[in-house]
C-alpha cells in the first residue's frame, strides 16, 4: 500500500487534491485573512513569508518582466521606424535618379552613409560578357554569376552571413579592405536578373537570423527600374533572365 492510498483511505487529502481543488475555487480566501496571515512559504533570502506577501512578490516579478519587454519592444518598433525612414528615403532618390550615376550614386551613399555599411553593390546579369561599372552598379556576365554565386541565385528571400571568400571577391570588388560579412537579395521581376548585396567588414554583423524586409523592398524596387533604365541608356549590355537558362522559377 503506498503512502497516499494510505493517506486517503486515513481520510486525509494529498497535495494535488488540495491543489486541484484550490485550482477550481479561486475564492475560497475571500474572507479568510486569519487563514492568509497563518500560511507561510519560503522565500530566496531563506526567511518564511506570508502567502499575500509571496503574491505580492510574484507580481511585482511579472511587471518587471512585462515592462522589460514593453521597452524591448518599443526599441524595436523605434529601430524599424528609422530604417523604414532610411529605406524611404534611398527609394526616393532612386526613382528620381535621371541617369545611372544618379542612381548608383543614391544607393552607394545611403548603404554606407544613412545605414552605416562598409560596402554596397547591384550586380546585373548580361549575356555579353561585357563588364561594365557605375560606381555600386556592375554588370556582369552571366555565366560567371552562376559559377560564382551558384546556390545564392536560387531563392527568393535575403541570404544574410559569412559567404566563402571567392563569392565576396564577386559581389565586392576592388575594394582595398575585404568584405566579411554579407546581406543579399536576389533581384526579380518576372524572372532572376541580378542581385543586390550590402557588406560589413565586421564578421559577424550579418547572420541567418537576422530580418531581411526593408531590404527587399530595396530589392523589388531595384528590380523594376535597373533593367528599363539600362536599356534607355543603351549600356549595350541588355540584362539577362537566368530563371529560363536555370530551370529556377
Amino acid at each position: 500500500m503506498t503512502e497516499q492510498t494510505a493517506r486517503q483511505k486515513a481520510g486525509e487529502l494529498t497535495r494535488e487534491q488540495v491543489a486541484e481543488y484550490l485550482r477550481a475555487n479561486p475564492d475560497f480566501f475571500i474572507g479568510q485573512d486569519e487563514l492568509l496571515r497563518s500560511l507561510t512559504l519560503p522565500h530566496d533570502s531563506g526567511r518564511a513569508i506570508s502567502l499575500v506577501e509571496r503574491q505580492v512578490h510574484l507580481f511585482r516579478e511579472q511587471r518587471d518582466t512585462l515592462r522589460r519587454e514593453l521597452v524591448e519592444l518599443v526599441s524595436i518598433a523605434r529601430h524599424n521606424d528609422r530604417l523604414f525612414e532610411k529605406s524611404k528615403c534611398l527609394l526616393m532618390q532612386v526613382i528620381e535618379a535621371r541617369n545611372l550615376q544618379d542612381m548608383a550614386a543614391a544607393i552607394d551613399d545611403s548603404i554606407r552613409g544613412d545605414f552605416g555599411l562598409d560596402a554596397a553593390s547591384v550586380l546585373l546579369f548580361s549575356e555579353t560578357g561585357k563588364l561594365q561599372s557605375q560606381g555600386a552598379l556592375h554588370m556582369v556576365d552571366a555565366a560567371a554569376a552562376r559559377e560564382r554565386l551558384g546556390s545564392l541565385l536560387e531563392g527568393e528571400r535575403a541570404v544574410c552571413g559569412q559567404f566563402r571568400e571567392n563569392e565576396r571577391e564577386f559581389l565586392f570588388p576592388d575594394r582595398d579592405e575585404p568584405i566579411a560579412s554579407v546581406a543579399l537579395v536576389p533581384l526579380r521581376h518576372e524572372g532572376l536578373v541580378g542581385v543586390f548585396a550590402v557588406g560589413s567588414c565586421e564578421p559577424g554583423y550579418f547572420d541567418q537570423s537576422m530580418g531581411s524586409l526593408f531590404l527587399s523592398y530595396i530589392s523589388d524596387t531595384l528590380s523594376r527600374l535597373l533593367p528599363p533604365m539600362l536599356k534607355r541608356h543603351g549600356t549595350g549590355a541588355p540584362v539577362t533572365d537566368l530563371t529560363a537558362e536555370t530551370g529556377q522559377g
